[in-house]
């Protein structure tokens, strides 16, 4: 149960790097994007990987309210998140930059289980964009929960994509299991 809500500063070489993948992306036709969400930083070590094996372009969701240890705590009744996980009418808001999708054809979505589903941020994120012509892959982070309905839930709250099995990649992942993985969906 873990996710991450920090802000991603970009320096000007990040940018100029940034900008010739994205180009490399294009003139290669590789038009993936890696989107995550990751408290502890267990998800993101899987999106970044899934991002250098595939090529792909990453984008961080991040919680305009960024969540504390308190916040995670799913023995507390009462936590922050408990309480989002027990209402699924509650949408975190996003803190991160929106993002344009124009151009990616496929989009790798992660996110830890919380609960044994995907946290309410994920919600509010597929609620906010349009995944039409896109190929969805959900991967998710646990310590022992599967994918559950996770993926068919934010199928469902996304109304557009076409949005693949989801799977569950454990934090200490290789790059050889990740790379599996991805060829397994070919």
């Amino acid at each position: 149960m873990t996710s991450d809500n920090t802000e991603t500063v970009v320096n000007d070489s990040e940018t100029a790097s940034k900008q010739e993948s994205e180009t490399a992306n294009t003139e290669s036709g590789n038009h993936i994007l890696v989107v995550y969400f990751s408290a502890t930083g267990t998800t993101k070590g899987i999106a970044e990987t899934i991002a250098a094996v595939t090529g792909a372009d990453i984008y961080e969701i991040k919680a305009a309210q960024e969540y504390t240890s308190v916040d995670l705590d799913y023995g507390d009744s009462n936590s922050r998140t408990s309480k989002e996980q027990n209402d699924s009418s509650v949408r975190p808001e996003i803190g991160s930059e929106t993002i344009s999708l124009d151009g990616y054809d496929t989009i790798y979505i992660g996110y830890p289980i919380w609960w044994g589903e995907e946290p309410r941020i994920m919600d509010t994120f597929v609620e906010n964009y349009d995944f039409d012509g896109i190929t969805m892959i959900p991967f998710c982070t646990s310590g022992g929960s599967g994918v559950g309905r996770s993926d068919k839930n934010l199928a469902d709250h996304a109304g557009s994509g076409n949005w693949l099995k989801g799977e569950r990649l454990s934090g200490s992942a290789s790059e050889s299991d990740i790379e599996n993985w991805i060829n397994s969906l070919k």
